[in-house]
């Protein structure tokens, strides 16, 4: 089993343009002889290569959909949904700084109990 080892390859040295030139087709011809070597090295065609690209997504997707699928079922039907008690707010919870912009100035937006509340209220006191 060989190693394979990346080499830093660096620009031209600073000389003239030629000798620059020169240099870097050298470097390059090197980075491309490299590039055969590896690609000499592997045993397997494209098409062996794409094949098992296909067999991992297969093997991916038999594997993962069926994960994904357990899990959301799990979740649906064995893991308590934590949902806020029916009743007043305990009085940490419960502190109104300013009121609200609305009609009824302590009722939070969706909070309809305390609308109707506030509303009746408000029919009483008109009438």
């Amino acid at each position: 089993m060989t190693i394979q080892r990346r080499s830093n390859q660096t620009v031209p040295k600073l000389a003239s343009p030629a000798e620059m030139e020169a240099e870097a087709i050298a470097q390059l011809r090197a980075r491309v002889q490299r590039q055969k070597q590896i690609m000499n090295a592997t045993e397997h065609n494209e098409a062996e290569e794409i094949a098992e690209m296909y067999k991992w997504i297969k093997i991916s997707f038999i594997v993962a959909v069926p994960v994904c699928i357990l899990s959301g079922l799990k979740d649906l039907l064995f893991v308590p949904h934590a949902h806020r008690q029916e009743g007043p707010l305990p009085d940490y919870m419960a502190i109104q700084v300013k009121e609200f912009p609305w009609e009824c100035e302590t009722c939070a937006l969706f909070d309809l109990e305390c609308w109707k509340k506030c509303r009746a209220e408000q029919e009483a006191e008109q009438a």
